[in-house]
């Protein structure tokens, strides 16, 4: 799309960054000084009751978060890519019409990539047709079921292995369910954002120093009661491991100590550890994404702030 017809569209900011990064803060400083409305991007912020570990911005005067999307889901729910989509898309409109500009603001790389590039237009898991499927690979193999994925949809057939039964399950399903092939349905155009957006990334430049900063805000969180807020969800009764929610880093680890599974020095190690390994992974996504990024450097918020103000002032009429 041409830079004129994405001027039509109205602005979005997106503020990204790898965890402890001070995105939080960045974006709580830009609301103060420019008509923007925070959406949170985070599959953590979006459960209650999990505020400590997931480093939740501050509730403000009045119980009224600075951050929409954020305590929408009980641990026990699944919260989809696609319904976040959804949500956020439902926001950004809200903000828009009462003359605001949407700031989303987040470390979840795929809730971005998702919005920007839309859903494919693949159905929805079937239990039963994935049953059938089973039983019929259990009768007479996965290689069978390979020849007849190679004979309704030949280009797929030649992409999976028919070792790897569950992409093989998975474009058999489609089929099944939609009379059309995998390699058809995904050459139907997504969805695109209508939004003119203006991205931003905030890091540390000496990675060293993001390291240093995932261990002290993991030490604050532990003085802070971050044992006690897991406990409470791991009394519960109702939620497991295996959780979306519980899965988040640290809860995930913590809630091995409490297990028993390890020791409370293992627990805080494995926490850094996967911080860190989290943050990798955000950075490489950022470094993949295929948009005009301005980076900003977290060592001086300041600076970073006014960096901001002044590319929007040259680019939104606000």
């Amino acid at each position: 799309m041409n830079k004129r017809s994405m001027d039509a569209y109205p602005a979005a900011i997106f503020l990204m960054g790898p965890t402890a990064s001070s995105k939080t803060e960045l974006a709580l400083a830009l609301r103060q000084v420019a008509r923007v409305e925070l959406i949170s991007v985070d599959s953590a912020l979006i459960y209650k009751g999990m505020d400590i570990g997931t480093a939740k911005p501050p509730i403000e005067k009045g119980a009224v978060s600075s951050h929409r999307l954020v305590d929408i889901r009980d641990p026990s729910e699944v919260y989809s890519v696609a319904e976040f989509r959804r949500d956020a898309i439902v926001e950004m409109e809200k903000i828009t019409q009462s003359g605001y500009i949407p700031l989303l603001v987040g470390g979840s790389m795929l809730y971005y990539k998702t919005l920007v590039d839309g859903l494919s237009s693949l159905p929805s898991s079937n239990l039963l047709v994935r049953q059938r499927i089973q039983s019929i690979a259990k009768k007479m193999g996965w290689k069978v079921l390979h020849e007849t994925l190679c004979h309704i949809d030949p280009i797929a057939g030649q992409r999976i292995h028919f070792n790897d039964a569950q992409r093989l399950s998975r474009a058999l399903e489609v089929f099944f369910i939609t009379g059309c092939t995998l390699t058809e349905l995904t050459k139907i155009p997504k969805e695109s954002l209508p939004y003119n957006i203006f991205a931003f990334a905030i890091a540390p430049k000496n990675r060293s120093l993001l390291s240093q900063r995932i261990e002290m805000r993991f030490s604050r969180m532990l003085q802070m009661g971050f044992e006690d807020e897991v406990r409470v969800l791991f009394e519960r009764g109702d939620l497991y491991s295996h959780m979306p929610s519980i899965r988040c880093v640290g809860y995930r680890q913590m809630w091995c100590y409490l297990s028993g599974i390890i020791d409370h020095p293992t627990m805080i190690y494995q926490t850094v550890c996967a911080t860190r390994q989290l943050a990798k992974r955000q950075m490489t996504w950022l470094r993949n994404l295929q948009m005009d990024i301005h980076w900003l450097d977290s060592d001086n918020l300041y600076i970073a702030l006014e960096t901001v103000l002044k590319i929007l002032k040259e680019t939104i009429n606000q």
